[in-house]
Parts: C-alpha cells; structure tokens; sequence
C-alpha cells in the first residue's frame, strides 16, 4: 500500500501537507478557544501554553493522536476494516457538534486537495473505507502511511500544525504579539514530544480503549462557542 520515496521527499511533502497554505481552511476554526478567551480562561502566553499542553497532554489533542497512529497502522497494513473502524470513532468522538463539523470539513478538504496534488492508493482506501466522513488525523495519517512516511515524524507535524494553528488563533484573540506567539510554539515543542512518544507507544489493540482524556473544561468551552453571542471562529 505504501509509495516508495527518499526521506528528503518525505520532509518535503509532510512541510507542504501541514502548511498554513494547504487548503483545509484550518485558520477559521479554533476548537473553543475563542470561549475560553471570552471566558478569561486564556489570557496571556502561560495561560495559553497551560492550556494547548493540556489538550495534547490530555483533551482532544491527545485522542487525535491516538487515532493518527492507528489509522496510521491500519493504512501500512493494507487493513480496510480496522481502518473503517478508526475512521467511525474518530467521527463520532467529537464532544461538541462544532468540533465534528472542525475535524470532519478539515478532513474531507486534506482528502479532496491531496487527491488533487498527492494522490496514492491509500486515499482510495480510506475513501472506501470511511465515505466521506473522514476525520482530519485520520486523512493525514492514512496519506502519510500511503507515502511511506513514519508515523513518528508524522506525528509530529501534525501535532505542530495543531499547535500552531491555535497559536495563531490566540494571536487574533487574546491578542498575542508575534514574539509570544512564538514563545509559546518553543515551550510546547516539549509537549509535542512527549504526546507523539507516547502515542508510537501503544500497542496494537483496540483504538476504542486507549483513546479519550479528561480535557474538560476545553469540551465546555466548545459547547458553550455554538451559542457565543460575537464570533471570529467556526469552532
């Protein structure tokens, strides 16, 4: 199933997949983070970082992560059915109706633009596999393992996405300056690290029983988005 290609390439295209430019429209989501501005959870650069190192460490983050490398494995093992199965729970876990809509959009838009510029085998695979409720970690994976690329360094890109993405959205909220914004990607590389580490260590079981967390207070800040009265976000 998966391609053949140097490292180099591979570098090359994982920079491309998670650029802000790919075309995903991740810039207009903020996975509640726009709440939890509006709610003084989020403030400045620590209360930021405390709160984007608990979603990887513990919130939705951390469950994209899991998903990732078992969809991940599912692609490199050929597995339509196991894959199938990541692809349903990574659509039904979604704790707010945004947040579904947030994965969901982003996942079918990475589908629909690689297939355009980076189409391999492995797309048609989770095509059958998931129809077009494809989840975002779940596309990128099942692209990166279609391209022959680790699930580690794979991880990692996308988790820095994740993260700078959401930076980027505090930058317009809170407001940050440029340079905490940037502090804030150099403090979170550790838990970056420490998320894609302990994913690449699960084993192979069921995705149903590693996956999940206890980021509370970030799925309350989703809910209470859907009805937040003045709104730069979709999520």
């Amino acid at each position: 199933m998966a391609m053949t290609m140097a490292p180099e390439a591979g570098l090359y295209r994982l920079m491309a997949w998670l650029s802000p430019a790919y075309p995903v429209g991740a810039f207009s989501h903020s996975s509640g983070l726009e709440w939890a501005v509006e709610a003084g959870w989020v403030h400045d650069r620590d209360s930021l970082t405390e709160w984007l190192a608990d979603l990887l460490r513990n919130g939705s983050v951390w469950s994209d992560a899991v998903l990732f490398i078992h969809g991940h494995r599912a692609v490199a093992a050929g597995d339509q059915a196991r894959l199938a199965a990541v692809a349903e729970l990574a659509a039904a876990l979604a704790p707010a109706r945004e947040r579904q809509v947030e994965t969901l959009a982003q996942g079918m838009a990475f589908v629909l633009a690689s297939e355009a510029a980076w189409d391999c085998p492995a797309l048609a695979l989770l095509r059958r596999a998931a129809g077009a409720r494809i989840a975002y970690p779940v596309a990128v994976a099942a692209l990166a393992a279609g391209w022959a690329i680790a699930a580690g360094p794979a991880l990692t890109a996308y988790l820095h996405g994740v993260v700078a993405n959401l930076v980027s959205a505090a930058q317009r909220l809170v407001p940050l300056g440029q340079s905490d914004g940037q502090r804030a990607i150099a403090i979170l590389e550790a838990a970056v690290d420490h998320s894609t580490r302990r994913a690449l260590a699960l084993d192979h079981g069921d995705p149903f029983g590693q996956v999940g967390g206890a980021g509370f207070a970030a799925d309350i800040a989703a809910l209470r988005h859907e009805t937040q009265y003045t709104r730069l976000f979709r999520s």
